[in-house]
């Protein structure tokens, strides 16, 4: 039978540019701090430095009569290089292919004596690569009790070849690049050219190519040519905040609605904080404000090109404090001048543009904001700042809610429940494509749309999601918060769903119908989740009649009932104490689901779930439970009875039953026959 088969789409140029520039930055930006430090030790201590320091310097010579090494010819020589080159041997393959990539990198370095950034970030990740290739050739064909030596005598020998390659055959290759591309700069400035190159620069910014150039090019280029002059007016090509700090001024005094409302807190961000993509979104409004970024970009490079002014180092941010740390001794005064005049000229272009064209601002950032997250390929940390706050200071959305995750210590019981809970609710909307997932806090990343904790855990979970809206319960089975919720899906989906016609409906029937079926995946229940073994709850599990009296006695109970059935031990007891005493695992409905912290994980042997019952209720932090469900589990082999819990307490009539149950086997009914 035919199997038609959909293109794929093709992934555009700008794309693969921004995905290489983000590749080379990820080998630059972790060792931003190395060359601060250089940066520092050249202005302070070399010959012509702040504080001179022969020994420290490089200048001069000993007691002994040698010329003194210091530390800034060998920092930039082979500390610099090597740590590119190690960190993107690791990025390809992990520290095994950042060594190989060093060994490799020192071949180039030696060959061509000068500092070598270009051909580390060749060498490194090539030497991570092939060493990740060699490695497949005999993995698994390895005697046991040779894996170490094979591994290190593998390493070793490729190493010394590559460092070898790189000596004879890269080095030559990257020298004689550095040597065109700098007469090329060189060219441009005795030409007083420079200053054109804006008009390639601050449009690759806007579009996220900037890591491409700055990385790629400008940085190699700027620390050779600050080993050779003291300074380099490439570091400024493209970090320089004037630009965009006149664009956001322009917003202050001309724009109009949200725009204008929000950029006083930008300009702060862009010009304190270094952070350049807070004013992307407010060029992609006005794309004739380019001219003004182009004007002042072009403005501040011949600034320091008429006053010969530089930096030292890369100013990483490009915020004002890193510049000025950064600039050299004799050149205050021109790169103040710089960033100034920058500022000015692009402010001056921006409110004439402002001024002159009719537009409405106010409905118009969000949407800048959501374009500039696509084209740089994952959300912005900076766009609450953009477009407001929504309750407790959180991000407001500029797309469609298609992700959202629950969030508690653990990530194994509150919030799986909480997580099924509103997975129903959301597919009775007409919505079940939206994803409602749960995780620990420690291992949250700012890739979620919603972020939903307890409201003890809410500023714990704020930090890594910064970009997404957040919501705090402290009842996850029937928190009203969930019709807010579910109100955000509906109008932040709205665009997509508003011709869909009946179209939502087959789909919740069919969300519906896959929940009828008995001993299927329960309602709510994720996915990737699957089936869950057929003893997670048994019926030796299950007590109609608890013996505590207080919650952490009932706590004990529910433990012990894990631990009589092998899943646990004793020190996951002690947990489940613990984390009852950071956060409440009170759910709402009289139930609560004490389980361990996230650090207990080892101590669970099996995925196993308790239920007791306390028919006159006790009293659990002010609140009354009647039903404690004890709760361990390995990856996801418990969300399913939990999904079952959960459907089942947000339906008071179930819960009704549950209080009136006489026989175990009733429990294990009204949780779906979860185990068959």
């Amino acid at each position: 039978m035919a199997t038609e088969t959909v293109a794929k789409p093709r992934t555009s140029v700008r794309v693969h540019v921004q995905k290489f520039g983000t590749f080379l930055s990820g080998m630059i930006m972790p060792n931003i701090g190395a060359f601060i430090a250089w940066g520092l030790i050249t202005a302070l201590f070399i010959e012509k430095g702040w504080l001179p320091v022969p020994a420290l310097g490089g200048f001069g010579t000993n007691s002994a009569g040698e010329p003194n090494v210091g530390l800034v010819g060998p920092m930039i020589t082979y500390l610099l290089p090597l740590l590119i080159a190690y960190t993107g041997g690791k990025m390809v393959y992990d520290v095994r292919g950042g060594v190989v990539g060093a060994i490799g990198t020192m071949g180039v370095i030696v060959g061509a004596g000068i500092p070598m950034f270009i051909g580390a970030m060749i060498m490194g990740p090539l030497g991570g690569w092939t060493m990740k290739k060699l490695d497949a050739i005999w993995h698994g064909k390895i005697r046991p009790g040779f894996e170490m030596l094979v591994n290190n005598f593998s390493a070793g020998i490729w190493g010394a070849l590559l460092a070898m390659l790189g000596f004879y055959g890269i080095s030559p290759l990257v020298t004689a690049f550095s040597t065109g591309a700098g007469n090329v700069v060189q060219f441009l400035v005795n030409n007083g050219l420079l200053p054109l190159t804006s008009i390639f620069i601050e449009p690759a910014k806007v579009l996220f190519l900037n890591n491409a150039i700055n990385h790629g090019v400008l940085t190699p280029l700027g620390v050779q040519q600050s080993l050779e002059q003291g300074k380099s007016i490439l570091f400024l090509l493209e970090a320089n905040p004037g630009p965009g700090l006149g664009i956001l001024l322009a917003y202050m005094f001309f724009g109009r609605g949200v725009a204008k409302a929000s950029a006083p807190g930008a300009a702060i961000i862009h010009f304190f904080g270094g952070i350049h993509e807070i004013y992307f979104p407010y060029v992609l409004m006005r794309p004739l404000l380019i001219l003004a970024a182009i004007a002042g970009g072009m403005t501040g490079i011949a600034t320091l090109a008429v006053t010969n002014s530089g930096l030292v180092a890369p100013a990483a941010p490009g915020s004002i404090i890193a510049v000025i740390a950064q600039t050299s001794r004799d050149s205050y005064l021109g790169v103040i001048l710089s960033v100034v005049l920058a500022a000015t000229v692009s402010f001056l272009v921006a409110s004439v543009i402002l001024r002159t064209t009719r537009h409405s601002d106010e409905g118009d950032l969000s949407a800048a904001t959501s374009r500039m997250e696509d084209m740089k390929g994952k959300k912005s940390s900076v766009a609450s700042s953009l477009t407001g706050a929504g309750a407790g200071g959180t991000a407001v959305l500029t797309r469609p809610v298609e992700n959202i995750v629950f969030a508690c210590d653990a990530g194994m019981g509150s919030s799986a429940m909480g997580a099924s809970v509103l997975r129903n609710k959301i597919k009775a909307a007409g919505f079940p494509d939206v994803k409602v997932t749960n995780a620990s806090i420690a291992n949250l990343t700012d890739t979620y749309d919603v972020v939903i904790t307890h409201q003890d855990l809410t500023e714990r979970a704020k930090p890594a999601t910064a970009s997404a809206v957040h919501y705090s319960v402290d009842n996850f089975m029937n928190s009203p918060r969930y019709d807010e919720i579910v109100e955000l899906v509906k109008s932040s989906n709205a665009e997509g769903t508003a011709d869909a016609g009946g179209a939502a409906a087959p789909a919740t029937a069919a969300a519906a119908g896959a929940t009828a079926v008995p001993g299927a995946q329960a309602a709510g229940a994720p996915a990737e989740a699957g089936a869950p073994p057929s003893d997670i709850l048994v019926a030796d599990s299950v007590v109609l009649t608890g013996s505590a009296t207080t919650r952490d006695a009932a706590i004990d109970e529910a433990g012990q009932l894990l631990l009589a059935r092998g899943a646990v031990d004793n020190d996951y007891i002690l947990a489940m104490h613990e984390r009852e005493e950071s956060v409440s695992t009170y759910m709402g409905s009289f139930l609560a689901i004490p389980h361990g912290t996230n650090a207990a994980k080892d101590h669970i042997k099996r995925s196993a779930v308790s239920v007791v019952r306390y028919p006159d209720g006790i009293d659990w932090n002010g609140k009354e439970v009647k039903f404690v469900v004890g709760v361990a589990g390995i990856n996801n082999e418990h969300l399913h009875i939990l999904s079952s819990i959960a459907k089942v307490f947000t339906n008071k009539a179930q819960v009704a039953q549950l209080e009136a149950a006489t026989s175990v086997e009733e429990v294990l009914e009204l949780f779906g026959k979860v185990n068959a």
